[in-house]
């Protein structure tokens, strides 16, 4: 089955096929028409002809030529995220008419922990983009998270659900917070029995970590406040705040998923165990609930269930049931 693109009317007479819209889009994120259009099979004269026909059909300029380079203008701005729903639109047809992975393409911008994607989501690509020749994959990946709908992104990888109601969020796994800390540091300082023993210990802060709630078997309450006075350590970075730990620079707070390695092997070792969180954490996959839930978003959602959500390896085994929020 040929997919030889769409056509929308536009203010009610006139037409635009979505193979001038993909020009467009792939144009606007490279800033090079011929690059995009090399991508769709295009020699330059026919995308500067589909790019000049799409801005007659819309009646402005949407990209500004230089013989040096090429910019979005503002009228090109203001189109570029309805031009990706309209895609969005189309991927999300042919998908329900039956199209297969080879016929599943376009760019897929992902947002998502660094030290999580080190760990476990990078050494499964290989395996993504073979099965996906079409899916081009764009990763930003940071411990510090990056606003979704401002940076274009298609979807997030997140700790817990954003309280916003412009989100939709689909469960990739459960985990577990707890409190960690060398076995070298506990040498020295002593291992505290209660949370109320934290006040005479070395607290390391992750990120703008707040005040968090423990809750003992019998319902008996701590708390643990890495931003009391007396605590010197705040970090940015997953993978650091773990070496920081490992050092013996104090007691975190860590997610299972990042030192079940390290607990296992006893260079880092579980304190309060009694204890946990009052709000049990998760890992979501979180994306705009504007946006047509796309083949491409869809097939990368459904690999990493696969792949990690239904075995992940820090519950030993442990399946897990997919949930979705909005």
């Amino acid at each position: 089955m040929a997919n030889n693109g769409f056509q929308y009317s536009l203010n009610g007479y006139k037409t635009v096929d979505t193979e001038g819209i993909k020009l467009f889009v792939l144009a606007a994120e490279k800033l090079n028409i011929s690059a995009a259009g090399r991508e769709l099979g295009m020699p330059p004269a026919v995308a500067s002809a589909r790019l000049a026909k799409l801005e007659n059909a819309v009646g402005a300029d949407l990209l500004r030529r230089s013989t040096r380079k090429v910019a979005l203008s503002t009228e090109g701005a203001e189109f570029l995220p309805f031009a990706r729903e309209i895609l969005a639109q189309e991927n999300a047809a042919l998908a329900a008419m039956g199209f297969g992975n080879e016929h599943v393409a376009g760019t897929l911008r992902l947002t998502a922990s660094s030290t999580f994607a080190q760990q476990y989501a990078l050494p499964l690509m290989p395996e993504f983009l073979e099965l996906y020749p079409g899916i081009n994959l764009d990763l930003r990946l940071s411990d510090m998270e990056l606003d979704l709908i401002q940076g274009s992104f298609d979807l997030a990888l997140r700790d817990s659900v954003l309280p916003d109601s412009n989100l939709k969020a689909r469960k990739l796994a459960d985990d577990r917070r707890l409190l960690c800390a060398s076995p070298e540091y506990l040498a020295k300082w002593g291992t505290p029995k209660h949370p109320d023993d934290l006040c005479s210990h070395q607290l390391i802060a992750f990120k703008s970590q707040a005040t968090i709630n423990l809750i003992g078997p019998d319902g008996e309450q701590g708390k643990f406040n890495p931003r009391a006075p007396g605590n010197r350590l705040i970090i940015d970075d997953g993978l650091s705040y773990k070496i920081a730990t490992m050092a013996g620079a104090g007691i975190a707070m860590h997610a299972l998923w990042s030192v079940h390695r390290e607990l296992s092997e006893g260079t880092l070792v579980q304190v309060l165990g009694d204890f946990r969180m009052d709000a049990e954490p998760a890992l979501w996959l979180v994306y705009p609930k504007s946006n047509v839930l796309t083949a491409k978003v869809r097939v990368f959602i459904d690999f990493l269930l696969e792949r990690i959500g239904n075995r992940p390896p820090w519950l030993e085994g442990e399946a897990v049931t997919p949930s979705e929020v909005d």
